[in-house]
């Protein structure tokens, strides 16, 4: 029994440090992501985002306003622990995110922290075969 105490308490004791690469006591990492621009109403900032499980990051998601931009990210959303959403200094405590849908110009900002390796497609709907897809790949 003693053996058996010390292996569980050897187990919980180690764990947290071999899965999680994050400190959430150190500033979130900001990431960005433009919809539109002055070259073309289809251009995104990026298309892939690398991210570690158990850190904390923002992202900042704007739009220019040129296209009606819907982004699809079910299962990204679905791995991801929600800190806070803030929308033009109105912040929301939503557990649950399906899609974001910008009609006009305006930005959004995701406090998040990754809970699940895997990588994520994410889309504008409508919008795919103009080139606006990209991925959430968490290490």
């Amino acid at each position: 029994m003693k053996n058996f105490l010390v292996s569980l308490f050897t187990i919980l004791l180690i764990s947290p440090f071999v899965y999680s690469k994050g400190d959430l006591s150190i500033r979130s990492k900001k990431l960005e992501l433009k919809l539109g621009s002055d070259k073309s109403d289809y251009d995104m900032s990026q298309k892939i985002f690398k991210m570690e499980t158990g850190k904390a990051y923002r992202l900042e998601i704007s739009s220019m306003g040129f296209k009606e931009y819907e982004l699809e990210a079910e299962e990204f959303f679905r791995n991801i622990w929600i800190r806070s959403i803030e929308i033009e200094g109105v912040e929301l405590d939503a557990p649950i995110i399906n899609e974001i849908e910008f009609e006009r110009e305006g930005e959004i900002e995701i406090k998040f922290v990754p809970i699940r390796p895997g990588e994520y497609d994410f889309e504008i709907e409508r919008l795919q075969n103009k080139g606006m897809v990209g991925k959430f790949i968490v290490e």
